[in-house]
Order: C-alpha cells, then structure tokens, then sequence
C-alpha cells in the first residue's frame, strides 16, 4: 500500500548513501507482540536492512524499553517505517489487551477466546497477537470448526427441519474429529442443542444469571462459552458463572493500537 507508487518523499530528498540506525522504543505500558513482524517488512522495503529484535513477543514492557533496532540506509528505514509500526502498534495493542482479559479472570478456570471478527488480511497475525496476550485462539476460518449460529437454526426452520435433523446431516459431511457447537442464546435453545447432540455451546448475549442456570443444567456434560457484549469490566463476573472460555470480539475488531516509535540517529 505504502510503496505502489514509490516513495517520493524520500526519493527526492533524502540521498541512498546516507546511513542510520533506528531503535523502536515503547512509549506506554503493555504486552510486545510483532516484533519479528516489523523487522521483516523492513527488510522487504531494502534487503540491505539489518535487524534485531531485543524483547521476546509476549513481554510486558514499559515506557522508554528500546524492543528492536534496525541499520543500515536511511532511505529504506524511512521507507518501511510506518508499514511496519502499523503492525506492531497494533499487533502489540491486541496482545496488551488480552493480557488485561487473562488477568482478569486470574484464579478461574476459564479462558480467553478471540473470534474471526479480524481486519482482512491480518487473521494470522491478530490471532498470534492475541496468543501473546496469553489468550487462545478460536476458528482461524470457516472450515476449521462447525458453529451452527441464529442464522443456521433460521435457514433449518424455514426449511422445515429441526435442529436434530440438521446436526444429523451435518455430522455425514463431516470427520469424527471435528466438534460441532450451537449457538444458543436461553434455556430453551440450550435444552434443545443438547437433545439434538451439540457437543459444545456457545452462550449468547446472556446474563451472568442466566450463564450460571445453562451451567447448573449441563453440569459439565459440555464445554460452554459465553459471547456477547462482554467488557473488561464484566469479564470476571461472567467467568463467575462457571462457563469455560469467554470470546472477546473487541480483542481484534477495535483494538487500541499500544505507543511505539521509530527513533532515528544518522551516522556517516
């Protein structure tokens, strides 16, 4: 995107003898994630760019911590300077926030989850970011899981079949590994899923009143989420319930991007 047309800036300024180096250095507190990332898109903007990565993904860092460093034209750091913090911005501020989500659930058995909600083109890299933060990663794609949504139970209504019927269907066009989740979104669609075989649910947009009566009901047959609307502030309270895993959509749809900079020296 930054170089289809070249960099005119640079090219009619700045002369390809000039050599630098440049540090990236955090400017708020939070979780690395991207490093290794940042430091190969400027290696693809001028191979003749070194690098090296000085903090690990998945460390806390503060203000001030140089995590990275790269050498060698000032054009070609200049030219690959905001592809790459564009990812490790963001890829950092997906791992901070999770780590916030992970430690509020500290001392409950019950997990971080992303979701597919991710911006295109970077599911690979928001769903490692958010490994980093200490969190877990749900579907990667449409054909890694089975999860039968409000839309899936619609389109069986209206074609005359009831969930059973469908699930049956289902599991002939599908291997034994796989495990098929419902979503359910109160306690007469979680009764249903399960008399039908759900093999996991996927509680929608329900209280933590609500979550904890799904979870007295299924009393550990089943692996429950919960989805819908949950915050920072009512993550703990929702895990409370006793579900298994919380999936956190936010985590990768509008993550806030954590402060790094790209500090540059010159030198001879």
């Amino acid at each position: 995107e930054d170089l289809s047309l070249g960099d005119i800036t640079t090219e009619g300024l700045v002369s390809p003898e000039l050599s630098g180096r440049a540090s990236f250095v955090v400017k708020a507190p939070g979780v690395l994630a991207g490093m290794e990332v940042a430091l190969r898109v400027c290696h693809r903007a001028d191979p003749s760019l070194q690098g090296q990565a000085l903090v690990a993904d998945g460390s806390p860092v503060a203000p001030g911590t140089v995590v990275g460093e790269v050498w060698g034209p000032v054009a070609g750091i200049l030219r690959a300077e905001r592809a790459a913090l564009n990812l490790l911005t963001r890829m950092s501020g997906i791992a901070t926030d999770t780590a916030r989500y992970v430690e509020a659930l500290k001392g409950l058995p019950c997990a971080v989850l992303d979701t597919r909600k991710t911006a295109p083109g970077l599911r690979l890299l928001d769903k490692y970011a958010v490994r980093m933060g200490g969190g877990r990663n749900h579907r990667f794609h449409l054909g890694d899981g089975v999860l039968v949504k409000d839309n899936h139970w619609e389109a069986l209504r209206e074609a005359g079949l009831t969930l059973a019927q469908g699930l049956e269907r289902l599991r002939g066009r599908i291997h034994h590994l796989i495990k098929v989740q419902v979503e359910a979104k109160d306690m007469a669609e979680v009764k249903e899923a399960v008399e039908a075989g759900a093999e996991a649910l996927l509680l929608d947009n329900m209280s933590p009143e609500e979550m904890a009566a799904v979870v007295r009901e299924v009393a550990g047959r089943l692996p429950l989420e919960a989805s819908g609307g949950i915050t920072l502030e009512t993550a703990r309270q929702a895990a409370q319930s006793g579900v298994d895993f919380i999936s956190i959509g936010a985590l990768t749809h509008s993550p806030r991007a954590l402060d790094i900079s790209l500090e540059l020296e010159y030198r001879p």
